[in-house]
């Protein structure tokens, strides 16, 4: 892995995510979105909020919404599989579009055994309620962050985001 790839990637990502009109990011730390956390942390185009819990990044960032602003909540696999309450009755209740982007923990490859549940639960979870789910494999795949952020707000629901670590790493 090469810092220098890394953060290309990262800036291909804060990029798309601008391009999009998304001023505020909501994050929690997952190893593998660190280095692109720090890049919105340092780009002035951005507000990022720090928060404790996932669901605090949901309600934020649909807060943030009826603001007008656009809105990016970014955390780990497992993280998302803690806020399917706070989606299903704010977002789909209250019809509230909101970019997620989260890592693709446990997939083979991910050498963290507390993570293999992901793997095994999370795509059946994002189907069962629903949620368009974009995969984000490949270098060549970021432009979909923009597509999918466009299809959150014709549809006024969620879309989740879904980042590989060889993507993340500039690997793939």
């Amino acid at each position: 892995m090469s810092a220098k790839a890394t953060d290309a990637i990262s800036q291909r990502i804060v990029n798309e995510t601008a391009d999009c009109g998304i001023s505020l990011i909501a994050s929690l730390p997952d190893g593998w979105i660190t280095n692109l956390i720090t890049h919105y942390d340092r780009d002035k185009r951005f507000r990022h909020v720090a928060v404790n819990r996932e669901e605090s990044a949901i309600g934020l960032c649909s807060g943030a919404f009826f603001s007008g602003l656009g809105t990016f909540a970014l955390m780990g696999a497992s993280g998302f599989l803690t806020c399917i309450y706070a989606i299903t009755k704010i977002n789909y209740t209250y019809q509230i579009p909101l970019l997620i982007g989260i890592t693709l923990r446990g997939r083979p490859g991910d050498g963290a055994k507390f993570h293999q549940s992901n793997g095994l639960y999370l795509e059946q979870v994002i189907q069962a309620i629903d949620i368009p789910f974009v995969p984000v494999e490949t270098a060549d795949d970021i432009p979909r962050i923009g597509t999918a952020c466009r299809h959150s707000r014709v549809m006024s629901r969620p879309v989740v985001v879904g980042f590989t670590r060889e993507m993340l790493r500039g690997e793939a």
